[in-house]
C-alpha cells in the first residue's frame, strides 16, 4: 500500500464520511429531541438536491445554497406539525408508518416533476477542477467543499445547542416539556422547529452531494440504509457518536472500495498453491472491494451484538 493511495484513499474516505455525518445529524437531531425516527429523513435529501437544480437554473448555485435547505426545512416543519404531530400520541408505530408514507410520496412526486431520469445537477465554475494535487492524484475543489460545509455545520449545531438560548430552551423542552411550557414556551412549536432544523440538514446535504455525486430518484434509496446504519453505530441520539460513525464508515468502505485483495491472493504470496479445486474457491476468490457493500452492515451487527447502545449512545428508549 503507497503512500500516495492511503492518503488520497484517506482523503476520499473523511470526505464521504462528512457527507454522510450531514445526512445522520439532522435524523440524529431529530431522534434525541423528538424521540422520531425519520424514515423519510433521506427523502428530505433529495428534495434538497432537486430544489437546488431548479434554483441553481433560476438564481445560481449560491442562492441555491442558501435557499433549499430553508424551503426543505419548511416542508419538515409543516409536515410535523399537520400530520406528524396528530399521530405522535398513538406511538412510535404510527410515527415509523406515516413517515414511511412520505418517504414514497415525494418519491413519486420527484418523479411527477422532474422525471424518472438522472439530471444534469453540475457543479459551479468556483468548485471545478482539483484544489490541489499530490503524489501526481489530484484532489477535487467538490469534495473539499464537502468537508468544509461539514465541518462548519457541525460547529453551529453545537453552538446553537450549547452556547444560545434556544439550545437551552430545547433540551429543557426534551428533558421536561411540562415544566418548559409552564414557564410560557410552546413546546410543540419547539419540536417543530427541531424537525425542521433537522430536516433542513439533510437539504444542505442534498444541495452539495446531489451535484458532487448524482441527482436522482434513487438516491434518497441508495443512502437510507446506510444513514440508519450510521444513528445505530454512533448510538441513538449522539450527535458526537454520529460524526464518529460516519468518519468510521466512510473511510472504511472507500479503503475497501479501492483494495483488490484477495483471501487466494494472500495464501498466494505466502506460497501456498491456490487454485479451482481448492475447498471453498469462490470464497477465496472475492476480494476486499466486492464484500465492501456489506462491510458496514457487518459492523452494525457487531455493535449491536457487543455494544447495543452504540459508540456514545445514551438513549435508553
Amino acid at each position: 500500500m503507497t503512500l500516495e493511495f492511503f492518503t488520497i484513499s484517506l482523503l476520499n474516505g473523511v470526505s464521504y464520511g462528512l457527507l454522510l455525518f450531514m445526512l445522520s445529524s439532522g435524523l440524529t437531531l431529530i431522534f434525541s429531541m423528538m424521540g422520531v425516527l425519520n424514515f423519510a429523513h433521506t427523502s428530505f435529501y433529495m428534495l434538497g438536491a432537486y430544489f437546488a437544480y431548479t434554483l441553481s437554473g433560476i438564481a445560481g448555485f449560491w442562492p441555491a445554497l442558501l435557499l433549499s435547505p430553508i424551503l426543505v426545512g419548511g416542508l419538515g416543519a409543516l409536515f410535523e406539525r399537520y400530520s406528524l404531530r396528530r399521530v405522535h400520541k398513538f406511538g412510535h408505530v404510527p410515527e415509523l408508518l406515516v413517515t414511511f408514507g412520505l418517504s414514497y410520496l415525494i418519491l413519486e412526486v420527484v418523479q411527477l416533476v422532474w422525471g424518472r431520469g438522472t439530471v444534469p445537477y453540475g457543479l459551479p465554475p468556483a468548485l471545478q477542477g482539483p484544489l490541489f494535487t499530490l503524489y501526481g492524484t489530484q484532489f477535487p475543489k467538490s469534495r473539499s467543499f464537502v468537508m468544509l460545509v461539514a465541518l462548519l455545520m457541525l460547529v453551529a449545531v453545537w453552538l446553537l445547542l450549547t452556547r444560545t438560548r434556544i439550545g437551552l430552551v430545547i433540551q429543557a423542552a426534551l428533558k421536561n416539556p411540562e415544566m418548559v411550557e409552564a414557564l410560557g414556551h410552546n413546546v410543540p412549536r419547539v419540536f417543530m422547529l427541531v424537525f425542521g432544523g433537522g430536516c433542513a440538514l439533510a437539504g444542505l446535504a442534498g444541495v452539495i452531494g446531489g451535484n458532487t455525486y448524482v441527482t436522482e430518484p434513487a438516491m434518497a434509496a441508495s443512502v437510507g440504509s446506510i444513514i440508519f446504519v450510521v444513528v445505530v453505530v454512533g448510538g441513538m441520539g449522539s450527535l458526537a457518536g454520529a460524526f464518529m460513525a460516519s468518519l468510521l464508515i466512510g473511510i472504511v468502505q472507500t479503503f475497501a472500495v479501492a483494495i483488490d485483495w484477495s483471501l487466494a491472493s494472500a495464501l498466494t504470496a505466502m506460497g501456498h498453491a491456490v487454485n479451482e479445486s481448492t475447498f471453498g474457491w469462490p470464497v477465496l476468490r472475492l476480494t476486499v472491494s466486492q464484500v465492501a457493500p456489506i462491510l458496514p452492515y457487518l459492523f452494525l451487527v457487531l455493535i449491536l451484538i457487543f455494544r447495543p447502545k452504540g459508540l456514545l449512545g445514551t438513549r435508553g428508549d
